[in-house]
């Protein structure tokens, strides 16, 4: 069975991966290397972990994890489904058998706030996954005076984490938000589409969601 450690020695999976976040930085995005990636990887596979999902499962959550954002190598919009197209023909490559090849390519289709929809429960945690990595450390910017709302709103997140609660049956992002950098109101004026999203996916899996911000519940 192909694993996560397998997709990560592919050199044809590492050049993108670092050419795509490379093309990204030229046009001013934030980080989408190896920091996110994995991150979003192991966030993935311990959504489903926690809620008690089957083994497999988890290592296709990685995965795709893993692998959702290789379609930035191509463009950055309508990334998730080039992504899944550059995904497939790897993963057909390294052997793995088309059921699971169509799970992790409908999660990585599936991941942008644009156009995509939990549709299954390796897909749902990736949204999840994804849209809850906010940190200043993925801001490029080094000059604070030229921020744009995205480089604001980012830096001024000091402390993100997904919470699972299997027993409680709920999903909850916490976020601690420098106020002196960024607002509440600004998190949610470009980040309002990946809450309803996260939600959505949440639902998926059978939990609430809940976002938490400097200790006040919001949702």
């Amino acid at each position: 069975m192909v694993t996560l450690e397998d997709v990560k020695k592919d050199p044809e999976v590492d050049t993108y991966i670092r050419m795509g976040n490379e093309y990204l930085g030229v046009l001013g995005f934030t980080e989408h290397a190896y920091r996110h990636i994995n991150l979003v990887a192991n966030i993935s596979r311990n959504i489903l972990q926690r809620l008690d999902y089957p083994e497999r499962d988890q290592e296709l959550a990685a995965i795709a994890g893993y692998l959702h954002d290789i379609g930035n190598v191509v463009n950055r919009h309508y990334h998730g489904q080039s992504g899944a197209l550059i995904a497939y023909t790897i993963l057909r490559r390294m052997g793995m058998p088309p059921e699971e090849i169509a799970t992790v390519v409908s999660a990585i289709g599936n991941h942008e706030e644009e156009y995509g929809h939990a549709v299954n429960p390796v897909g749902a945690a990736l949204i999840l996954a994804d849209k809850s990595d906010v940190h200043r450390s993925r801001v490029r910017n080094q000059d604070f005076a030229t921020f744009d709302i995205h480089d604001r709103v980012n830096y001024a997140v000091q402390h993100s984490f997904l919470r699972v609660d299997a027993k409680a049956k709920s999903i909850t992002m916490e976020l601690k938000i420098d106020l002196e950098i960024s607002t509440v109101m600004e998190y949610f004026e470009i980040f309002l589409t990946r809450m309803i999203m996260c939600r959505r996916a949440a639902d998926f899996l059978d939990c609430h969601f809940g976002l938490i911000i400097n200790g006040a519940r919001l949702l």
